[in-house]
């Protein structure tokens, strides 16, 4: 990702307008931060990997350590992360337990942020 220097007004104006439209608009703090905390969670690498996964199909543990080639509890450790932040469910069928995604919402968040990397990657 490269980085150059970031354009800045040449003066100090303040738009009152665009002000006034903004903070009419603003959500409270309290939504904003939730969403700050769901994008921690995707911030990490392990943890993506385990969202891309489910974002294709429901998966056990077992098969999730082969994929990601890990362990079975640096797995479990992440889907306890995941499942807290209610990002993945859980079901139980007979002594497996399946995890799948916990709604909609986490599939279509996460493609279209990959959708985005890979814009930026390929042009």
């Amino acid at each position: 990702m490269e980085q150059g220097p970031i354009d800045l007004c040449e003066v100090n104006a303040i738009h009152e307008d665009v002000l006034a439209r903004v903070r009419a608009r603003m959500p409270d703090e309290e939504p904003v931060y939730e969403v700050s905390e769901l994008f921690k969670v995707f911030g990490d690498s392990t943890r993506a990997r385990i969202i891309c996964a489910l974002n294709i199909e429901e998966m056990c543990v077992c098969d999730l350590a082969v994929l990601l080639n890990m362990t079975q509890s640096a797995i479990s450790h992440q889907l306890r992360l995941l499942k807290v932040s209610r990002i993945v469910k859980s079901r139980k069928q007979g002594r497996v337990v399946y995890y799948s995604l916990d709604d909609a919402h986490i599939g279509q968040i996460f493609a279209m942020a990959f959708d985005h990397v890979m814009e930026e990657l390929e042009g």
